[in-house]
């Protein structure tokens, strides 16, 4: 048995990246490590650099940043605290974004700055290829075939290994299909939110990689005598392993990435791999939204 055998995160299955980059089903993503509005050093450094050496000790094995959080604080942390990075772990990260300041995010998908965006990342993350490289938001005022095309070029120079997109729509990821070869696609869905339904779908049935940000968020349904407190009192369980546990249920293409800034939180979340719902709390879970 591997050390990641024994571990929480292990129970969540796993999933081959692009059918070639094994990891984990539940991952941890690192935006949370900033400060106030996405900006600059979090409130505790030392903490965060404990949050990510716990994930791995918890058997994280994919971990998603992105160069636009901080923006680089986070890959600087990640680096601080992983460096050299276990074999099995895979970090996922994202350009297309540039930030003129705190909460302020502006797609810019010209290819000189995507690839000076990646040639950063790889700088600063301290690796020589970036396993996955998802465009973070698509450009409206640059081609699509433009913006993939340099991924795409990035990729056959061996910067990248696979190419993902965030926040598309089916009609997007069908057109992207034409540039590159698109391996996962990260838009938001949770137990609260599950607009990007058609997103999954076509997800499952190429068998690309379904990353859901903001996997946390159960809005009003943690309240009271709903639906979510009943089955965490049924489980012993939080709202929010509750939350992943149903992600993780829900199909087998979910890879859900929770960020916290906290180790206790980490490890609640963590332990949400091992929270299995019946089918009877999967659907009155999924019926309550």
């Amino acid at each position: 048995m591997t050390h990641s055998d024994a571990t929480p995160a292990h129970r969540s299955g796993t999933f081959a990246l692009g059918g070639d980059l094994p990891v984990h089903r539940l991952g941890y993503g690192t935006m949370q490590l900033t400060g106030p509005g996405v900006w600059g050093d979090p409130a505790d450094p030392e903490e965060a650099v404990r949050v990510l050496r716990r994930a791995v000790e918890l058997g994280v094995t994919l971990i998603d940043t992105a160069d636009a959080y901080g923006p680089f604080t986070a890959d600087l942390l990640l680096r601080r605290a992983l460096h050299p990075y276990p074999d099995d772990l895979v970090i996922a990260t994202k350009a297309g974004f540039a930030r003129t300041g705190p909460n302020a995010w502006v797609p810019i998908g010209r290819p000189a700055y995507l690839r000076q965006q990646v040639e950063l990342s790889l700088r600063h993350l301290g690796v020589d290829r970036i396993d996955l490289l998802q465009l973070h938001r698509i450009d409206p005022e640059v081609p699509l075939a433009d913006q993939l095309g340099t991924l795409a070029e990035l990729q056959t120079e061996g910067k990248i290994r696979h190419i993902g997109l965030s926040e598309v729509s089916v009609a997007e990821l069908t057109e992207a299909a034409r540039y590159a070869t698109v391996v996962s696609v990260q838009n938001r869905y949770n137990l609260a939110d599950r607009a990007a339904e058609d997103v999954l779908a076509y997800a499952e049935r190429q068998g690309l990689a379904f990353i859901p940000w903001f996997p946390l968020a159960t809005g009003a349904l943690a309240q009271g005598d709903g639906p979510l407190a009943r089955v965490a009192a049924e489980q012993g369980a939080s709202p929010s392993q509750l939350a992943l546990a149903w992600l993780l249920r829900r199909s087998p293409a979910l890879l859900p990435i929770p960020g916290t800034s906290r180790v206790a939180h980490l490890e609640d979340n963590v332990a949400a791999a091992e929270v299995e719902l019946t089918d009877e709390q999967f659907e009155a879970l999924a019926a309550a939204v």
